[in-house]
């Protein structure tokens, strides 16, 4: 059985600690780092699965370092942060995290939803999204490299939260796909309350779409049930 990799980047040293006396004892393999620059050592020598990151990190923020893990097809991350901020949230899901908690959390309850990232990462098979190019309304998604390109010619790559959505959604196209099924799709886990993955994501989707000019809406809201996708599979 694989055992995964997990890198704590955390400045605080109790926190940072704990971490990873919590991850060893659930039998993962654990590093640490206090910054980007040794969050970076710790990537190239390692084959880190997950990331789990403080926020207020000294030097960049875990914002700023997140933009550089996102499009890493096969690496999770979670954000953690102690200020109960629903815009610190937000910009963690737009940028392309898979979670997020605030601190003081369960550590329960965060190696559930590790444990969660962890088995979506693994269970993910070749012909799941290598080698799948799908074309619609003379877009393209194409799994393999995780990119999109649009009518224009312009290369978007996409965090795996947002190919996992689209890729579900086009696959139904036409029919309605509830936030429970899409963050599943997205993340292993259940739909929390007040959880705003889904709709964070629907919304980056969006924002590439109307990214071309006179673009129609290729995924319409239907209040109280989901999402569906309406583009044309070309």
């Amino acid at each position: 059985m694989e055992t995964y990799q997990i890198l704590i980047v955390e400045d605080e040293d109790v926190t940072r600690f704990n971490l990873r006396n919590l991850f060893e004892a659930e039998g993962y393999q654990v590093f640490e780092a206090i910054d980007g620059e040794s969050m970076a050592q710790q990537l190239e020598q390692n084959n880190i699965n997950l990331v789990i990151m403080d926020i207020n990190l000294p030097g960049k923020n875990g914002l700023l370092l997140a933009r550089e893990l996102t499009n890493n097809r096969e690496l999770g991350l979670i954000f953690l942060t102690g200020r109960d901020s629903d815009i610190d949230k937000v910009l963690g899901l737009e940028i392309g995290a898979d979670d997020y908690l605030t601190k003081p959390f369960n550590p329960r309850e965060l190696t559930i939803r590790a444990r969660n990232i962890l088995s979506r990462i693994g269970q993910q098979k070749p012909d799941e999204e290598a080698n799948s190019i799908i074309t619609f309304n003379q877009w393209t998604l194409d799994g393999n490299s995780r990119q999109m390109t649009s009518p224009t010619g312009e290369v978007i790559a996409i965090p795996r939260g947002e190919y996992r959505a689209l890729n579900l959604l086009i696959k139904n196209a036409g029919k309605i796909i509830s936030r429970q099924e899409l963050i599943k799709e997205m993340t292993g886990r259940d739909l929390r309350a007040n959880d705003r993955t889904v709709d964070v994501t629907i919304r980056r989707l969006r924002k590439h779409f109307e990214s071309v000019e006179d673009a129609n809406e290729l995924i319409n809201t239907i209040h109280g049930e989901g999402y569906r996708f309406v583009g044309t599979l070309d």
